[in-house]
């Protein structure tokens, strides 16, 4: 009887430690690939989940979304706004929105559970979104400003314009239940109510072309909010509203006005009645405070002796300020800004402090940064500090400063004398790693600076690291470059007059981004940035939002637009981004066709393989590399390419009659293409490497003369080129992907290892923390010489992930994984990993003579096809039982196995 009874209690042991291991849980819900995001405009908003499982082959078999007006009715399992029911499906990302329509302001609490085969969830935590205001007539009035500039002022040369600052009281009369604040600050703003700083963003809102749309953010003030007396500051810089160097080319730079803002406070009272307080006339405003000048290039004035106390408070008499003014409004469409805003992401201690002459000093962060400087000072009222900011020193020491060209990239800070002072700036931002500090009448300690790194509020998503140092230290520069140029916008350089979201630089970049961050939101809102840049005929600019009216015509800078879309739809499975750029996609291929297509030859490019390296470095001493070398081959080529890219994105979208026409239109592209570029000596027009990449890569060499073009390429690195690259921004974003798909992922690794020049180990050795404008940006003519730009990062953190790590998606989003880490000579060990929207993808690996190790993870509800190197089935083993994962075949080497979801540990012992 005891014995029966032992038996049973380790029965029901044994089955509730396998329902443990088994749980299923809901995991990261997300709307619009937000958490709990505020004011959204989407009517049909898309929700998104992950599941949690230990358990192995883990996959979805049916979920249920409920969505409640309220918290109490989704804890009661009522879904008011929409209730799923059970709905038999494997999808958990972008399921859109199927319930009762959804009004202004309205407040949305949702949940989700998921059926698996390894069982039910418990419903998710909840989560909440709320609407934004959806209609014109839902804001004030009005909006307020000054459409002016001031006495101190200087609008004829730099652009200087003081910032403004206006505020209002206003009273509560009830119990509140919530609130929230839909703010638009143009160019940037800074909210505050009752002194406190709303939320953590700074430099917002995202940047667009203003004559087109402007975006809104909505914060949760609640808890700012008082009983009684209340009040709402607000300060205004001018961002790329009012224009850094608008008048010193007019014909060029695009500026929309003086700062300006609109707002609504929308107060709920826990008895069900609303408040709103608005911008109107009953503002104050001055612009004589204490920012003097913020310009993005110049930099900030500030000076504390003009600080108002308390000015953001109750209380504070404003008798003085100016009535605030109603202004013009901006011409573009109001929209909720569905992307994140910027944030001080990081923060760094200075390295070292170095007298120069005089009062000066030389600070070092020891790392290539962008952001700004906050500062601790004692001095004497009305005693100015100045900081200038730069990338890099001279050889005596002295800031350099000539690849800056006009930005003056200065701060200023008047002291008002009362002890320790603690400043930063608040509209301005820079790219540096040395500061020189001027004014203090002591020795100033590393301990008085932290250096603050902003950009875009995403999540870092990969990882990567390998047995060599060097690809490290290249991997680590490419993160920082990648996201100090996050702005809102993707800005080329940080630091000198420019800082333009060029689009040529981001083709194939944006997919290596998407491989570290977390860049949906962001990219899908550059998108839309082109697509409001189109002119009607169909062009698009090659930089966007059009900030520089450049319309030059070419292929490689407005095809990214192509490029991003084919990213965010392969990398996160984002089908929208495919149906809202398809007219302009379309309508944009037809315009160049229509004026440059000739015999299917497109005959209009402006930049060639932009930035080529020069012959040597000595050779490209001094020499500016701001040269055209327009490529009928380039465009052509590109061409082709993008009529495939709209043949998939065709399909997706049910636009079957486009996939025949694209299918003809490239394949006439083609014949015509290697009847005018084809040598049957076996390379394109003059043999240079990037001549042959491109048409090899795009799937444009005949089958028959493949190998000898690639015969060729690698002739060229390996013997011309001494293996070397010699690729400009085209041609690098191809390069790395085609010599391992054909074979040669050992040539790859040696180009990306590369010490000496050109390459970005060589930028390695000669100092460079992040990636160079220049492959010879040590000796080019500063003119042009950005040093933080990732334009020269091509495709080289795909190779990283997807061919040397093993971690690339078989389709769309990774629902399907293939990992097929290539084993390079002379690198031992990779671990890398990369959070997809389904989850965590893991692959680790370490490899001796006679021994492989890979541990792995793939998340539920995906499935993988794994390349393990082995001669033989015999030599692989797992942690659990290789004879339960399904074996494939044996195919050149690799042991091919299809596994489910989980945490898998090989080991190939060679026999």
């Amino acid at each position: 009887m005891k014995i029966k009874i032992y038996i049973s209690l380790i029965g029901i042991l044994l089955l509730s430690f396998q329902k443990m291991v088994a749980q299923v849980l809901v995991q990261n819900p997300r709307c619009e690939m937000l958490t709990n995001p505020l004011g959204i405009d989407a009517v049909q908003p898309r929700l998104s989940w992950e599941i949690g499982s230990s358990a192995r082959s883990v996959s979805q078999k049916a979920y249920q979304i409920l969505v409640a007006s309220s918290s109490e009715q989704l804890a009661r399992n009522e879904g008011d706004l929409w209730n799923s029911e059970k709905v038999n499906s494997s999808a958990t990302v972008h399921i859109k929105y199927g319930g009762e329509k959804l009004a202004s302001r309205m407040r949305c609490f949702w949940k989700v559970k998921t059926w698996t085969s390894a069982g039910e969830s418990e419903w998710s935590a909840p989560q909440l979104w709320t609407m934004g205001l959806l209609y014109y007539k839902d804001w004030p009035k009005g909006w307020i400003g000054f459409d002016q500039a001031f006495p101190w002022d200087n609008m004829k040369t730099d652009s200087r314009l003081s910032a403004r600052y206006f505020r209002k009281e206003f009273q509560t009369t009830k119990a509140i239940s919530y609130a929230t604040a839909s703010v638009i600050g143009l160019g940037l703003y800074e909210l505050y109510i009752n002194g406190k700083k709303v939320g953590e963003d700074v430099l917002a809102p995202s940047p667009t072309d203003y004559t087109k749309n402007v975006k809104y953010n909505t914060y949760d003030v609640t808890s700012y909010l008082q009983n009684g007396k209340n009040a709402v500051g607000t300060v205004l810089g001018n961002g790329r509203f009012f224009a850094m160097r608008q008048n010193e080319k007019p014909y060029k730079i695009k500026t929309f006005g003086f700062p300006k803002m609109l707002m609504n406070i929308n107060i709920v009272y826990s008895d069900g009645s609303t408040a709103n307080i608005d911008t109107d006339g009953s503002w104050k405003g001055t612009a004589d405070g204490p920012i003097r000048t913020n310009n993005e290039y110049d930099g900030e004035e500030y000076d504390a002796t003009k600080e108002a106390m308390g000015w953001n408070k109750v209380g504070f008499d404003d008798s003085k300020w100016l009535k605030a003014e109603f202004v013009q409004e901006p011409t573009g469409r109001i929209e909720a800004q569905m992307n994140e805003n910027i944030r001080v992401m990081n923060t760094l201690k200075p390295v070292s402090i170095k007298k120069l002459s005089g009062d000066r000093y030389i600070l070092d962060m020891g790392q290539n940064m962008v952001g700004w400087l906050q500062i601790k000072v004692k001095a004497s009222k009305g005693k100015q500090i100045k900081l200038r900011f730069a990338e890099s020193l001279q050889a005596n020491g002295e800031l350099f400063t000539a690849n800056l060209r006009n930005a003056k990239c200065t701060d200023l800070y008047t002291a008002k004398g009362e002890g320790t002072e603690t400043w930063e700036p608040t509209f301005v931002y820079r790219g540096f790693r040395y500061v020189e500090l001027s004014g203090y009448a002591y020795q100033p300690s590393t301990g008085d600076f932290i250096g603050k790194m902003i950009y875009d509020n995403i999540k870092t998503v990969g990882t990567f690291e390998t047995s060599d140092a060097l690809t490290n230290q290249i991997f680590k520069n490419a993160w920082w470059g990648i996201a100090g140029n996050y702005k809102g916008i993707p800005i080329d350089c940080p630091q000198r007059n420019e800082r333009m979201p060029w689009l040529g630089d981001r083709g194939a970049v944006a997919y290596s981004e998407s491989f570290v961050f977390d860049n949906g939101r962001f990219y899908a809102k550059w998108l839309q940035d082109i697509r409001n840049s189109q002119k009607e005929d169909g062009a698009i600019p090659d930089v966007a939002p059009a900030f520089w009216r450049y319309y030059s015509d070419n292929m490689t800078w407005p095809g990214a637009m192509l490029l991003v879309t084919e990213m965010l739809y392969k990398q996160t499975g984002d089908l929208q981004a495919v149906q809202d750029n398809y007219p302009a996609m379309k309508k944009w291929l037809s315009y160049m066709q229509d004026r440059y297509m000739k015999d299917y030859i497109l005959t209009k490019d402006s930049y060639g393989d932009w930035c080529m390296p020069p012959i040597t470095i000595e050779f490209g001493r001094g020499k500016s590399a701001d040269k055209k070398y327009p490529s009928e081959l380039i465009s052509t080529a590109y061409y082709y390419h993008f009529t495939q890219l709209m043949m998939q994105f065709a399909k997706a979208i049910g636009r079957e009659d486009d996939v025949a026409a694209y299918q003809q239109l490239g394949d006439q592209i083609k014949t015509a293409f290697n009847q005018k570029y084809y040598n049957d000596k076996g390379y394109y027009a003059s043999n240079a490497l990037t001549d042959n990449i491109i048409p090899l890569y795009f799937g444009m060499v005949p089958k028959d003369s493949v190998k000898q073009v690639f015969s060729n390429i690698t002739y060229t690195i390996e013997v011309t080129n001494k293996e070397h690259l010699s690729n400009g921004l085209v041609g690098i974003q191809w390069l790395m992907r085609c010599l391992n798909d054909n074979g040669r992922p050992d040539l790859a690794y040696t180009i990306a290892t590369q010490k000496t020049y050109p390459g970005w180990g060589y930028m390695v050795e000669n100092g460079a923390t992040t990636i160079w404008e220049l492959w010879n940006g040590n000796t080019a003519d500063p003119k042009m010489n950005s040093q933080n730009h990732v334009m020269m990062l091509g495709d080289l953190l795909i190779w990283y992930y997807e061919n040397v790590a093993g971690i690339k998606s078989d389709g769309e989003a990774f629902r399907k994984i293939i990992m097929k880490p290539e084993m390079i000579n002379g690198l031992d060990k990779v671990n890398a990993s990369y959070k997809s929207i389904y989850g965590l993808i893991k692959s680790d690996y370490t490899k001796t003579v006679s021994q492989f190790k890979w541990n792995i993870t793939v998340p539920p509800n995906t499935t993988a096809t794994l390349y393990i190197p082995a001669n033989k089935r015999n030599e692989v083993s797992e942690s659990r039982n290789i004879g339960d994962i399904k074996f494939v075949k044996m195919d050149n080497g690799k042991a091919i196995y299809e596994v489910g979801s989980g945490d898998y540990s090989f080991v190939v012992e060679k026999k």
